[in-house]
């Protein structure tokens, strides 16, 4: 899982308190178009990436680039039958199964793998179909029973949705049992930011 990344987050926060709140310029709200249910995810100071990511980017650059295009993704029915599609088999087509203490390796398209294992895997198969990657997030969070958790946002016009290998649903980012930690950057995939909860 993802325990190192998580205390080495906690060490940064501290180094970093002096940087200014701002504002993700993303919405969030329901999957489903209902009217002013929208908000916004609220990042606060910069925080280190996750080890596991850095030392994945450091193999496959060319998926952690800057990259041009929307930062989010026009709300529809089609894109929502897509999502869930891809969420779907996704998680019907890896077994889930932990990293080993000490070993927090990311990749993508693999057969046995955790919680990031799911989100690179998803993420890459959403730009190979036109998704845009500006649009699509890792986020880091822990469950109810807080354990360090990875899962992708994908920001829409009409709310960030989050893609969960624990579920098949595909929920808002403010209606789920995760506590939020940290997400990448919407300019670029390699700064990260705490989530301000408020």
């Amino acid at each position: 899982m993802i325990k190192k990344l998580l205390v080495t987050a906690a060490t940064m926060t501290m180094l970093a308190s002096s940087v200014t709140p701002s504002l993700a310029m993303g919405p969030a709200g329901m999957g489903m178009p209902l009217k002013n249910q929208f908000t916004y995810i609220q990042v606060a100071q910069p925080t280190l990436a996750p080890f596991g990511f850095v030392s994945y980017c450091v193999k496959n650059q060319d998926d952690c680039k800057p990259t041009e295009g929307p930062r989010s993704v026009e709300w529809s029915h089609a894109k929502m039958r897509e999502l869930r599609k891809i969420n779907y088999q996704i998680n019907q087509a890896i077994q889930p199964i932990n990293d080993d203490d000490g070993n927090d390796t990311w990749q993508a398209n693999v057969s046995k793998g955790d919680c990031e294992d799911f989100v690179l895997t998803k993420r890459k198969e959403l730009i190979s179909r036109g998704w845009p990657a500006a649009a699509l997030h890792i986020a880091v969070a822990y469950t109810p029973d807080n354990q360090g958790h990875a899962v992708l946002i994908v920001r829409t016009s009409n709310g960030d949705l989050v893609l969960d290998n624990r579920t098949n649903a595909i929920n808002p980012w403010n209606n789920t049992d995760l506590k939020w930690v940290m997400i990448q950057s919407s300019e670029n995939p390699l700064f990260w930011n705490q989530i301000h909860l408020g």
